[in-house]
């Protein structure tokens, strides 16, 4: 809308197709990551400085089953749903990734 309003400018450059295309082009794209807000203004709880690299240390499912059944509070049964695998198969990684962390969390 503004190059149409303002035409007599735009027609004066030395390429006003290329210049339009390259802004419609900017406009159109998605930013990568949302800005997210600091912790202390969303209200998020303080945590361990050793919780977030302890947890980045597990294997990426038990990362994923710890968060879902203790961080989220869901049960094995709709964690096992959620990651495609048995609701054994949930508790064995819980309970490996849990033991993981304390070993980690303590620092032996």
């Amino acid at each position: 809308m503004w190059a149409w309003a303002n035409w007599a400018k735009v027609s004066e450059m030395a390429n006003p197709v290329g210049y339009l295309y390259r802004v419609g082009q900017s406009r159109s794209r998605r930013p990568k990551t949302p800005p997210l807000p600091p912790p202390a203004a969303v209200g998020l709880p303080d945590v361990e400085p050793k919780l977030v690299p302890s947890l980045m240390s597990l294997s990426k499912r038990q990362r994923a089953a710890v968060w879902l059944v203790c961080g989220c509070e869901w049960t094995h049964e709709e964690a096992g749903v959620a990651m495609g695998i048995s609701r054994t198969a949930v508790g064995t990684h819980v309970a490996r990734g849990l033991a993981r962390l304390r070993t980690l969390m303590e620092g032996k």
